[in-house]
C-alpha cells in the first residue's frame, strides 16, 4: 500500500488534517508536540469508478460513481529547526520517514505559529519561511546518514571491483533508495561520486530526495489566513487547505447532518435534520469558505499526491471479463494503485506473486482483447489476467 506522510512543525494542523482524512480519534491540542508517537491511518484516494461508464447499477463499492482507493497515511511529531541533530523530535520525525512514499508538508497559512511551532499573534510570522525549512532538514539528516560513511566508500572506490553508486545505495537502502535512484541523480548532476568530498554531499542528498521523498506544501488553515498570505503560498506551488473544515463536515456527514463526499466542492443539508442555530451558521460559514475555494482541499490534496506526485493510475482485475467480477461474483471488487507505465505482468505479481510468475496473457476487459504483456496499463483499466497457477 502507498504510504504518504503528514510533516511539519508542531501546531499546523497536522492531527486535525489526519483526522479528517481517517476519521480517526486522535489528540488535538494547541501547543507542541500534540503527536509524540506517529499516528497511523488510513485515507483514500478518490477516482472515478469504471461501473459507470459500463451501465451497470450497483457495483457495491463506490457512492454515486466515486471510488476510494486505500492509501496508508502517517501523521509523524512536529519537526523543529535543526532537529538533524536531534533537536525536539528530530530523531523520532525523520526516522518515521523511511517508509513515506510521498510527504504532505503541512504549514501553517494563517501566520499563527512561529518556527518552533508556539502560538503567537496570527499574521506575525510568514509561512514562506517554512516550506525550505522541512527540505533543509530532510537533506541534512540524510547527509548526516551518508557523511558517517563516506571516509569508507571513499577508501573502496579506489578499488576498481567497488561500485561507489551500489555502495551509497546499500547505505541508504532502508530509505527505499534504490541503486537506480542513485546513478539518475549523479548523472543528473554530473558528478562522479568517486571524485566527490564529504562537504558537497549536500546537494546530491538534496536531488536524491526530491527525487525518491517528493513533497507536496499545503497551506492549512487557510480559512484563517489573509488573501495575501494565500497568495505568497500558491506561489511557492503551496495548496490552501481547511483541515477543520472537512473535519467538521464529515462529521456532520457522519451524523446524518449533511449529505457529502470527501472531495466535493459543496454539502448539502439534510431538509429533515433538526439542527441548532449555532450548527446551522457554522455549516453555512463552512459552505461560503468551500465556495470560494472549491471545497476544503484535503482530499484534493491527497489525490495530487498520489496521482500526480507518485504518477499513480488505478486499475481493476477482474476474473470474469464479460461480467467484470471475481470468482465469487462480485462486480469490480478490487482496485489496485499502479505506476504509470505498469504492465499486466507487472499487475499480475501484484495480485499475487504465484500469479505474476504463471503469467501467460492478459484481457482488456472493456474491449475483450488479449493485449501484451508489455502493454502498458492506462488509469481505468479493467484487466483479466490468465495464469498457469491460481
Amino acid at each position: 500500500m502507498i504510504t504518504l506522510a503528514l510533516a511539519g512543525k508542531p501546531n499546523c494542523g497536522k492531527s486535525t488534517f489526519f483526522k479528517a482524512a481517517t476519521m480517526a480519534q486522535v489528540e488535538i491540542a494547541n501547543y507542541p508536540f500534540t503527536t509524540i508517537d506517529a499516528n497511523n491511518g488510513v485515507a483514500y484516494v478518490r477516482t472515478r469508478c469504471p461501473c459507470q461508464d459500463l451501465g451497470i447499477n450497483g457495483c457495491g463499492n463506490c457512492t454515486g460513481g466515486v471510488r476510494f482507493v486505500p492509501v496508508a497515511l502517517i501523521d509523524v511529531a512536529g519537526l523543529v529547526p535543526d532537529a538533524h541533530k536531534g533537536r525536539g523530535l528530530g530523531n523520532q520525525f525523520l526516522d518515521n520517514l523511511r517508509q513515506a512514499d510521498a510527504i504532505i508538508h503541512v504549514v501553517d497559512a494563517s501566520g499563527a505559529t512561529d518556527a518552533e511551532g508556539n502560538p503567537v499573534d496570527p499574521g506575525s510570522h510568514d509561512p514562506r519561511e517554512d516550506i525550505r525549512f522541512l527540505e533543509h532538514e530532510m537533506t541534512m539528516w540524510v547527509v548526516g546518514i551518508l557523511g558517517k560513511h563516506w571516509p569508507r566508500l571513499q577508501r573502496q572506490a579506489q578499488q576498481r571491483t567497488f561500485d561507489i553508486i551500489d555502495g551509497v545505495a546499500d547505505v541508504l537502502a532502508g530509505l527505499g533508495i534504490t541503486y537506480e535512484d542513485v546513478k539518475d541523480t549523479a548523472d543528473e548532476l554530473g558528478i562522479d561520486l568517486r571524485r566527490t568530498g564529504e562537504e558537497d554531499l549536500e546537494p546530491f542528498c538534496e536531488r536524491l530526495l526530491q527525487r525518491t521523498k517528493p513533497v507536496l506544501f499545503i497551506g492549512n488553515k487557510m480559512d484563517t489566513a489573509t488573501p495575501e498570505m494565500l497568495s505568497g503560498l500558491k506561489d511557492l506551488g503551496a495548496v490552501p487547505v481547511s483541515a477543520a473544515a472537512e473535519l467538521a463536515v464529515r462529521m456532520a456527514a457522519d451524523g446524518g447532518f449533511i449529505e457529502y463526499v470527501p472531495g466535493d466542492p459543496s454539502f448539502a443539508i439534510k431538509p429533515e435534520t433538526n439542527l441548532s442555530a449555532q450548527q446551522r451558521a457554522g455549516l453555512e460559514k463552512i459552505a461560503v469558505l468551500m465556495a470560494e475555494h472549491g471545497g476544503t482541499g484535503v482530499q484534493g490534496v491527497i489525490d495530487r499526491a498520489v496521482y500526480e506526485l507518485l504518477d499513480q493510475i488505478v486499475v481493476y482485475p477482474v476474473e470474469d471479463e464479460h461480467h467484470y467480477t471475481d470468482k465469487q461474483g462480485r462486480v469490480l471488487p478490487d482496485a489496485f494503485l499502479m505506476r504509470r507505465g505498469s504492465t499486466p505482468r507487472d499487475l499480475a505479481f501484484r495480485v499475487h506473486s504465484d500469479i505474476g510468475e504463471g503469467f501467460l496473457y492478459a484481457v482488456d476487459a472493456r474491449s475483450g482483447m488479449r493485449i501484451k504483456e508489455s502493454t502498458e496499463l492506462k488509469d481505468g483499466d479493467i484487466i483479466k489476467i490468465v495464469s498457469t497457477k491460481k
